[in-house]
């Protein structure tokens, strides 16, 4: 009897990927696809490591299945803009051993900037583009594309969406295939995988029969399956809305896509030629919708369901109702019970967070902010109010050269935190430098890559596998950069990042704050937690430790006798001993620990 154990979708995707011999992989961590590697990593017999970015990571799965070894490379859908350009070249030139890009979207935008829909990479660069709709499929669908890319020559795209992702199912497991003992002779084929104009013009049409080809092959492929039922209504749907569309739908008949793209053309026209009434269901773009409309055949979809957002069998039930798929409820449902409204639980950065200090700073100092991704870019919320654009990776620091070289008249800090300057900060500080424009550029070093749940990068000195490693010093290469005002202070010490930002906005030239701390929320830091507290006598409630933003700093119920405000509490279970707020109270009303450094600054 087969083993089953209950996984997530992207532990399923790990699981697919070493039964399918995998022996590379390379990935940057982002929500909700960073599972993906961290499990892989566990397997015996593998290679996994985190890229410094998503183009580099599908560089190096490229070459690992170029040199005859099955490779993957993962990443969120916004990762996939990053590794365009590779993505676009590995469909050119195809490739020696399997090779599966997995993408992650994210419907809701539960932790992104936007909610792209990923397939149309998949139609823009001429390769398939696989979907699970659960864990079991998650992980034999990352078998099949393996199979599927050798047998065609080709990436495969696998897409997830967050619900599958992070969902959890029974899966029934199976044994790691063969596996090469050595890598391939390195092809030595100019004219498949040189893309120089001459070599590239000539790939061009064998892409697109390729895609032809297995356009057909999807008509057989086992994972597009046609469930017959009731012929009223026939639903044509991939991914997790297929769940939806058996729950809210139980009646109708479904034709499951495993393989959203190329679309298997005579599968559907005869499915819709068995019902009388045709639907798309499908989270975000109309992809598939548009895709079958092209053949001529009558369908709806998004003229029924939202184009945008993540669904769920309450909204899919919801739009089937206006739409007079599903008859309205006949009783109404049971009022439920009167509670209390929940108070109100906005994002805010953690106590003892490092970058907490910056952030007051600049809000002190009144400097157009350009952000960047992070859990830094929480210093928007009040009462730091500090960041004031935010677009992609690494965008911070050349938004802020334009805005200078638009001639703003403002100078601008850029804020970017340790990982991503390695992800995409590098070039666009060399750019700085190059134009020598006179932005302040702020690197938030907090050791670890703090969003995704502290997986190492280039600046902690361990690898993925867990091996030690060089630990790249970010002050020599930003000197390297081309920058010369460069200095490293304790991100915990408000009066020299202040004094120093003050200096570097009178600069006519590029400069650069690094600010360094770990991560309050690492192992080495908690061991450090010493709460502090409230001397009550010598506070006058000025309000300017609240300042902060400090979930550990609340107002307590007693009253200075003179202002008639709150004074100040701190929450011993929260505190993690930081002294950001001792550091500014003008009246010495919050105690030190005694080995503090900064005691004798403060006295």
């Amino acid at each position: 009897m087969a083993l089953k154990k209950m996984l997530s979708g992207n532990e399923a995707v790990a699981r697919g990927a070493w039964e399918a011999g995998v022996q590379v992989a390379s990935a940057y961590p982002g929500t909700p696809s960073t599972e993906i590697l961290e499990n892989f990593a566990l397997f015996p017999g593998v290679y996994a490591e985190w890229a410094t970015n998503e183009k580099v990571a599908v560089d190096v799965a490229v070459g690992a299945a170029y040199a005859g070894k099955r490779a993957l490379a993962a990443m969120k859908h916004v990762g996939l803009n990053v590794a365009a350009d590779s993505f676009m070249y590995a469909s050119m030139t195809g490739i020696e051993a399997g090779l599966v890009i997995v993408s992650a979207d994210d419907p809701a935008m539960h932790s992104s900037q936007n909610e792209q829909d990923n397939r149309t990479f998949a139609k823009f660069a001429r390769v398939p583009c696989l979907e699970p709709s659960d864990s079991q499929e998650a992980k034999d669908l990352t078998v099949a594309a393996f199979d599927l890319s050798e047998r065609f020559d080709t990436p495969v795209l696998l897409r997830l969406t967050t619900r599958i992702c992070h969902s959890t199912g029974a899966v029934e497991l199976g044994e790691r295939g063969a596996v090469p003992a050595e890598a391939k002779p390195f092809p030595r084929n100019p004219a498949k995988y040189v893309m120089v104009p001459g070599n590239a013009i000539k790939r061009h049409p064998v892409i697109e029969e390729r895609i032809r080809a297995i356009a057909e092959f999807a008509n057989d492929f086992p994972f597009n399956r046609i469930e017959r039922r009731g012929r009223a209504l026939g639903i044509l749907t991939s991914g997790v809305s297929y769940q939806y569309a058996r729950e809210v739908f139980p009646e109708a008949s479904i034709l499951k896509l495993g393989m959203s793209w190329p679309l298997p053309e005579r599968l559907i026209r005869d499915f819709a030629a068995s019902v009388e009434r045709l639907i798309v269901l499908e989270e975000l773009d109309p992809f598939i919708e548009e895709g079958v409309r092209l053949m001529g055949i009558a369908c709806e979809g998004k003229s029924i369901f939202p184009l945008t957002g993540e669904f769920d069998p309450a909204r899919v039930r919801a739009a089937a109702v206006r739409a007079g798929l599903l008859p309205a409820p006949v009783t109404e449902a049971a009022p439920a019970p009167e509670v209390a409204p929940l108070p109100a639980r906005p994002p805010v950065l953690c106590p003892g967070c490092p970058h907490r200090p910056t952030f007051y700073v600049l809000n002190k100092l009144k400097v157009p902010v350009n952000g960047d991704i992070g859990c830094y870019t929480l210093g928007l919320i009040p009462p730091l109010s500090a960041i004031h654009t935010c677009g992609c990776m690494g965008a911070g620091i050349a938004v802020a050269h334009g805005a200078a070289q638009a001639g703003s008249p403002e100078r601008h800090v850029a804020v970017i935190g340790d990982s991503t300057f390695f992800h995409t900060g590098i070039p666009a500080l060399i750019n700085v430098a190059y134009n020598q424009s006179p932005v302040v550029t702020v690197i938030l070093d907090n050791r670890i890559t703090g969003m995704t749940g502290h997986q190492p990068n280039p600046g902690t000195g361990q690898t993925l596998m867990g091996k030690e490693t060089t630990l790249v010093e970010l002050e020599p290469l930003v000197r390297a950069c081309g920058v010369k005002h460069v200095r490293t202070l304790s991100a915990l010490d408000v009066k020299e990042i202040e004094k120093t930002l003050k200096e570097y906005i009178k600069l006519d030239e590029p400069s650069v704050l690094i600010v360094q701390e770990p991560c309050a929320l690492l192992p080495e830091a908690r061991r450090k937690w010493t709460p502090l507290e409230v001397l009550a006598e010598r506070c006058n409630g000025c309000t300017l430790c609240f300042r902060i933003g400090c979930p550990a700093i609340l107002k307590s119920e007693e009253l200075d006798e003179k202002t008639g405000r709150p004074k100040a509490l701190i929450d011993a279970s929260l505190c993690t001993g930081c002294e950001v707020c001792a550091q500014i109270c003008p009246r010495d009303a919050i105690t030190f620990r005694p080995d503090s450094v900064f005691v004798e600054k403060a006295r």
